[in-house]
């Protein structure tokens, strides 16, 4: 006798197709990618001759976008985790103004400087962590808190020490350290000079610099930025703490029960946004050679907008660093954007707020095709 062969199942490739169309819209980077490649097309339709596309004007929002990346990546990742850190732009002008007191007021090795604020900024993320763990809290509240706590010491420190709200004069200090290179040097500096001589960028044509390149290599700021996105994606994809913080802010209690340090994650995540602050502020002070009071100002809400451009949602447990990046670099696009396309710059917070509603809806919508809520 034949023997009975098994029905063959054939999978209804409309179902495949559906199913792969719904993987890909509910990637939190779909928005990220799409504002991307919107923004990019519009300013090389209406500021292609400008400039903007050139070498100059190439470094000019690479910088802009590299600083809302270094920011945003902290907060991507820690709004991932179900929390979020208000107090961000007031790490970046207290980080700042703690570098210039220690350097220049009181005389320290620049080095140890930074060490010292990067070990103090770190401390108080922790604290951030552990009082609102601890006490149950919400994150917006204490942040907040802290958002006015240091901007507070941030403007009194120089005006008790100084009697004045700008401390200069980090250059100065910084000259011969073995460590301010790190945060405010360049790299690639041989690569651009041939290609300045090769005729592929811009020299300049007259004074004392005539013949040198227009952009004379690649600022440290952006490549810290990159490093700190590459480092965020493989922790959020590749490792077992990845799943932690996506856990956590997902559903904390049954990650408690699943086993996952719930606590821990989360203090974790604050140090880690307290420490993307205090790199971009030395980025910055080492840029500027000095420290203002006012700086960081709105750099939380930007982190954050970013963020949410670039698909995580506000509810936690779902977000992406490269989206975040994405979502920096169309902030940097558009800023620079603007004025090379002669667009009054005011319009810059008009987009964002826009830009942030749109966001918003976007990633409701997403949360609901996963959830399948209604």
């Amino acid at each position: 006798m034949s023997e009975v062969q098994a029905p063959t199942t054939v999978e209804d490739e409309r179902v495949i197709q559906r199913s792969r169309l719904r993987e890909s819209l509910i990637r939190p980077e779909l928005g990220g990618i799409v504002g991307t490649v919107i923004v990019f097309t519009l300013f090389a339709l209406f500021a292609f001759d400008s400039g903007m596309f050139n070498s100059q004007g190439i470094m000019n929002w690479s910088q802009v976008s590299a600083q809302f990346m270094i920011i945003a990546v902290g907060a991507c990742m820690l709004m991932i985790a179900g929390e979020f850190d208000l107090s961000v732009g007031s790490m970046i002008g207290f980080s700042g103004m703690m570098i210039a007191i220690f350097s220049v007021t009181l005389g320290w090795p620049v080095w140890l400087a930074i060490i010292v604020t990067f070990a103090l900024a770190v401390s108080i993320g922790a604290l951030n962590g552990i009082i609102v763990v601890r006490t149950g809290l919400p994150s917006f509240i204490v942040t907040l808190a802290f958002l006015f706590i240091l901007r507070g010491f941030t403007i009194f420190f120089p005006q008790t020490i100084e009697r004045k709200t700008i401390i200069g004069g980090i250059k100065d200090a910084a000259e011969g350290d073995w460590l301010a290179p790190v945060f405010g040097g360049k790299i690639l500096t041989g690569l651009f000079q041939w290609m300045g001589e090769a005729g592929i960028i811009a020299v300049f044509e007259r004074g004392t610099r005539q013949g040198m390149p227009v952009v004379e290599g690649v600022p440290m700021l952006i490549v810290w930025a990159l490093v700190l996105v590459f480092f965020g994606h493989v922790v959020l994809t590749k490792t077992r703490f990845g799943n932690w913080i996506f856990a956590a802010g997902g559903d904390a209690q049954a990650a408690r029960y699943a086993g996952v340090p719930v606590n821990r994650v989360k203090i974790l995540m604050f140090m880690f946004t307290a420490f993307c602050a205090t790199v971009f502020a030395t980025c910055q002070v080492m840029e500027f050679g000095s420290a203002g009071a006012d700086r960081g100002l709105l750099k939380e809400f930007e982190a954050i907008i970013a963020v949410v451009i670039g698909g995580a949602l506000l509810t936690g447990g779902y977000g992406s660093v490269i989206g975040a990046a994405l979502g920096a670099l169309i902030f940097g696009v558009v800023q620079q954007g603007l004025f090379f396309a002669g667009v009054e710059s005011s319009l810059f917070r008009v987009f964002l707020g826009v830009i942030l509603l749109f966001a918003v809806i976007l990633n409701t919508y997403v949360r609901r095709m996963i959830t399948g809520e209604r």
